[in-house]
């Protein structure tokens, strides 16, 4: 295979992580902030948040669900687990690859930010390293080239092989998904930095409050159930969502959880307009967990407002206000 270097991170049974007794929120939302879950990839995440709930289940889009309660009157809170990324558009001769946009909403912020930089295809034998090149500085000199922003349309990706036969031997192929290398770090007293950091720490605190709800029966009121789901290609036709308003609803109440601009920690609630869309929805409220950076490689969330998070999803759950 050359100079090809085949980092296999596949799953082999329930991950270590998710066989702790009880593992904190900061220890959680930073594995959630390694993974990687391209829009319409999202299938190794979500199995990862099965084996770490009891009891949870896919739907036919590929949601991670766990229904807590037996009663009529039902509640639905949902966290997104999909990412803005990448797809392999062309596996060239040499063993370059070329770059095409994931489906559903990618910046041009994004795609600026890998230039030069390590990213993670993930084909059919496991995570393969690669690394973006840069344009050359002496070859683009003043021919007005080397100050256009970059995009992905202009992106080659280096794996280290000479052919296009090593790239098919590592199992990379078109349309594998593609991310910026994940390299999450904490820093200052309670913060961590990583692509969707907030979207990711929100999910950490929703598993944590759901697994407690799965452990201490009786915690759904009497009359009550609500229904916690993991759901996926929500930046493209928010696809999971809907098919838990058409299969699932109707529901009194939604709430979706997610990252957004804001102090780090600090939790927004606003209306969403998804229940005019899908009416089964009930009454939807959006609660975004506040981040510094929104939409970058340091995106950064407070791990003390996640944990704060974490214990207001417990009251919900338990049907406080």
């Amino acid at each position: 295979m050359g100079a090809l270097a085949v980092a296999f991170l596949g799953l082999r049974g329930a991950p270590a992580w998710a066989q702790r007794a009880e593992p904190t929120l900061p220890a959680l939302a930073e594995r959630l902030v390694a993974m990687t879950a391209v829009t319409g990839y999202e299938q190794a995440m979500v199995d990862s948040l099965l084996a770490f709930l009891p009891g949870a289940a896919r739907d036919r889009a590929g949601d991670a669900v766990v229904a807590l309660g037996t009663g009529e009157h039902r509640r639905l809170v949902v966290c997104p687990v999909s990412e803005p990324g990448f797809v392999v558009g062309r596996v060239r001769d040499d063993g370059w690859l070329t770059l095409r946009r994931s489906p559903g909403r990618v910046s041009p912020l994004l795609e600026r930010q890998i230039e030069g930089q390590r990213v993670t295809v993930f084909g059919r034998r496991g995570a393969v390293p690669g690394v973006v090149a840069v344009r050359s500085v002496h070859l683009t000199r003043g021919r007005g080239t080397a100050s256009a922003p970059f995009t992905v349309d202009s992106a080659y990706v280096d794996l280290g092989a000479a052919a296009a036969s090593e790239v098919a031997a590592a199992g990379v192929s078109v349309l594998s998904p593609v991310a910026i290398a994940k390299r999450p770090q904490r820093y200052g007293t309670d913060l961590l930095a990583g692509p969707v950091a907030g979207r990711r720490s929100a999910c950490a605190a929703l598993a944590l409050a759901a697994r407690r709800a799965v452990a201490e029966q009786g915690m759904v009121p009497r009359g009550e159930s609500v229904l916690v789901a993991f759901v996926v290609q929500q930046d493209l036709d928010a696809r999971g969502l809907a098919t838990l308003a058409n299969t699932r609803g109707p529901f009194s109440q939604t709430l979706i959880l997610d990252g957004g601009p804001g102090t780090p920690g600090v939790v927004t609630a606003v209306p969403d307009s998804s229940a005019a869309r899908w009416p089964a929805l009930g009454t939807a409220t959006r609660w975004s967990l506040g981040v510094r950076y929104p939409g970058t490689a340091v995106e950064t969330s407070s791990l003390a407002g996640a944990d704060s998070l974490r214990a207001r999803l417990v009251r919900w759950i338990g049907g406080s206000p």
